[in-house]
């Protein structure tokens, strides 16, 4: 009775709406915060928000636990104690449910803790290795719920949270159903890469060549996609007319292009 059953693929609206809405709003809330303080190369904002995740999703536990969700959520007095304590509480409930998730829990509360990050006298300040750790801790935590509620297998589950996880940069305004890169003198291929990186999975070429106003789809795709994909920098189908930001791509574009474009 505590799983959260729905058909899939899942609308945007439909993951977790069992949850009472003032939970999964927090838990959205504090998900789509830390994607974006750390997509803005927020590192402090970006590990206290994933502090903040592991209070709602302690929550949830706690009343998936107990048979009854809270309205909101609160903080337990000693989230490493409470968390171990599921693994009774939770009897009964998937391994997810009593072990996984809160030992994941604990190590995440850590780093927002102990890591000079949500109190002073930590031994590291808030960076970006810190901060990659909790981002991919919350994504692991948020679809291991997404799986166990809706009993979806795991790449659903990530693809749904890859798409609630869809990169927002300052550098993009979207308008109308397009979207525009704000900043002046930067190539078409560094558009292009920004554009991929604020999107979630493949983009149409057509796409690209009107939100970028290119004069010509035959020379965009000889003089940008084409090279890029040659570097490994997008993946591009040239029978499905799709593109798709890569590893390579994606580190480019957050180690590079937004650090200059946000300090210049």
């Amino acid at each position: 009775m505590n799983a959260i059953r729905g058909a899939t693929p899942l609308a945007a609206g439909s993951i977790l709406a069992g949850l009472p809405s003032g939970l999964r709003g927090q838990l959205l809330d504090a998900f789509g915060e830390t994607v974006v303080n750390f997509g803005e190369r927020r590192w402090e904002p970006a590990e206290l928000n994933g502090g903040k995740l592991c209070e709602v999703v302690y929550s949830i536990l706690k009343g998936y636990a107990v048979g009854k969700y809270p309205a909101k959520a609160s903080k337990p007095r000693n989230m490493r104690a409470a968390c171990q304590k599921l693994e009774t509480e939770a009897a009964g409930a998937p391994r997810s449910i009593r072990i996984q998730i809160p030992r994941m829990l604990i190590a995440l509360y850590e780093i927002r803790n102990n890591r000079n990050v949500g109190h002073v006298g930590g031994d590291v300040d808030p960076n970006h290795m810190d901060a990659v750790c909790v981002l991919h801790l919350a994504k692991w935590i948020v679809a291991e719920l997404v799986r166990v509620f809706h009993g979806i297998d795991t790449d659903e589950a990530t693809r749904i949270v890859e798409s609630l996880a869809e990169r927002e940069t300052p550098l993009i305004w979207e308008v109308n159903g397009k979207k525009r890169v704000l900043k002046a003198g930067l190539s078409m291929r560094e558009k292009t890469l920004i554009l991929l990186h604020a999107s979630n999975g493949e983009v149409a070429e057509s796409e690209l060549v009107s939100w970028l106003e290119h004069s010509s789809a035959s020379a965009y795709r000889i003089q940008v996609l084409r090279p890029a994909h040659r570097q490994r920098l997008l993946e591009y189908d040239a029978m499905r007319r799709t593109v798709q930001i890569s590893p390579l791509g994606i580190a480019e574009v957050e180690e590079t292009l937004l650090p200059a474009a946000v300090s210049a």
